[in-house]
């Protein structure tokens, strides 16, 4: 778009621009999404069940639906100027009570609004407030008009299926069936959303900044990693006694969640914003923004949130007196949340490596086929035993993963560096110059 039509309606809208990094007010936006991971872990925490589970990827996978279009929308235009501060705080509320039904999205609980219908309406809310900034910045063009109005049917379509599904199965009572009609209609709903979007906004994924954009989703990775913190921290209740085998679970915990920072935030995440730099192609772009970021970026997510869960069940046994010194065995379906989130974060992280670099990271891949070989062993261990070896395997893989680069590492973090030092420079520069 011209200086002349951003002048045009640059009160209500300003346009973003290559160079824009994160503002404060997507920051704030962020914070509900602490709570909401919170609450995203509760939900599967209440029943232990593969149809709970499953449910927690659903929402999962809605809620980073709802995020990703606010990150579009940040790098389009500017999201502290103009009206888009106001629409942020109506957005940051409808997300905050769309976490706080969470619990609720699938079955409605005595004693307070329809969790399901709260549900689905906070996330249609969501979905066309961030449509129609996208219309208001494209009405000048027919063809885009018509492209958001198609884009516009797709939450509402799946807004109905959620209402279907938090309505009709409840009604048939606790028989298999109903779970997977409830279940096939959100999966309907998720891919209408995913399918659709893809499909009709391809354009918008190619993004101004390509530093805002990842960025964007580097914070969030923190987010999911700070949920795994508190799981740490809180367990299944505030005021766990600090016991011996709770001080070895929280080190052996925080840890891990170290060298999943390090394995992310230490080289890979500058590697790939600056591939994301370098793209001058669109249809390059486009791939980059879309399936690194928005596609492989969710199972990163999740399997943090799944590694958190795995905590905060491991801090409860561990706290409780009637359990053995070590823990109880770990058993089948902890050892798959634990071991199976930590694999699903690398193998999250070979697929952005291989996409964005066209390299394989095989030390990641060699502590993934570890990690899978050796669930099956350490099942019936004691817990705390069990997470000693996820930590030394993790770290172990990380470790080499670090030192067998080849001189990259140090590549990657030069420019990255460089490119810092630069814009402080050139802020410092203004600065002097203007105020």
């Amino acid at each position: 778009m011209g200086n002349g039509g951003g002048a045009r309606w640059s009160r209500l809208v300003w346009p973003g621009a290559p160079g824009s990094r994160t503002t404060r007010l997507e920051l704030f936006y962020d914070l509900v999404f602490v709570f909401a991971f919170i609450n995203v872990t509760t939900l599967t925490a209440t029943l232990l069940s593969p149809a709970n589970l499953y449910r927690c990827v659903l929402v999962l996978a809605l809620l980073w639906w709802c995020w990703t279009g606010f990150a579009r929308l940040g790098n389009a235009v500017r999201a502290d100027q103009g009206v888009l501060p106001v629409i942020g705080v109506v957005t940051v509320a409808a997300t905050f009570l769309l976490v706080l039904s969470v619990p609720s999205a699938f079955a409605d609980r005595p004693g307070g609004l329809n969790g399901p219908l709260v549900f689905a309406g906070c996330y249609f809310t969501i979905r066309m407030a961030q449509i129609a900034i996208f219309g208001w910045v494209d009405r000048s063009a027919p063809v885009q008009r018509r492209r958001v109005l198609l884009r516009a049917m797709l939450p509402l379509v799946a807004t109905v299926l959620l209402v279907v599904a938090g309505t009709v199965p409840p009604r048939l009572g606790d028989r298999p069936a109903a779970v997977l009609l409830q279940l096939g209609l959100w999966t309907v709903a998720l891919l209408v959303e995913y399918v659709g979007g893809v499909t009709l906004a391809a354009r918008r994924w190619v993004v101004l900044s390509a530093g805002h954009w990842a960025e964007r989703h580097a914070l969030m990775v923190l987010i999911a990693l700070g949920e795994s913190i508190i799981a740490l921290g809180l367990g299944p209740k505030t005021g766990l006694p600090l016991t011996g085998p709770v001080a070895v679970a929280a080190l052996l915990g925080v840890l891990i969640v170290a060298v999943l920072w390090w394995a992310y935030f230490d080289t890979l995440a500058y590697a790939l914003e600056q591939s994301l730099h370098h793209a001058r192609d669109p249809a390059t772009r486009l791939r980059l923004c879309r399936d690194v970021y928005t596609f492989l970026h969710l199972p990163l997510i999740a399997g943090t949130i799944l590694f958190a869960l795995g905590l905060k069940d491991l801090l409860a046994d561990a706290a409780s007196p009637e359990t053995p010194t070590w823990g109880p065995p770990l058993g089948g379906f902890w050892v798959t949340i634990l071991f199976g989130g930590v694999g699903l974060y690398l193998v999250s992280l070979v697929g952005c490596a291989l996409v964005a670099l066209r390299e394989v990271h095989w030390p990641l891949v060699v502590t993934v086929v570890a990690l899978a070989v050796v669930a099956p062993v350490v099942a019936p261990i004691p817990e705390l035993a069990s997470l000693t070896v996820l930590a030394v395997l993790v770290t172990a893989g990380v470790a080499v993963e670090t030192f067998s680069e080849d001189g990259q590492r140090r590549q990657v973090r030069q420019l990255a560096l460089e490119e810092q030092l630069a814009a402080e420079a050139e802020q410092s520069h203004w600065r002097q110059e203007h105020l």
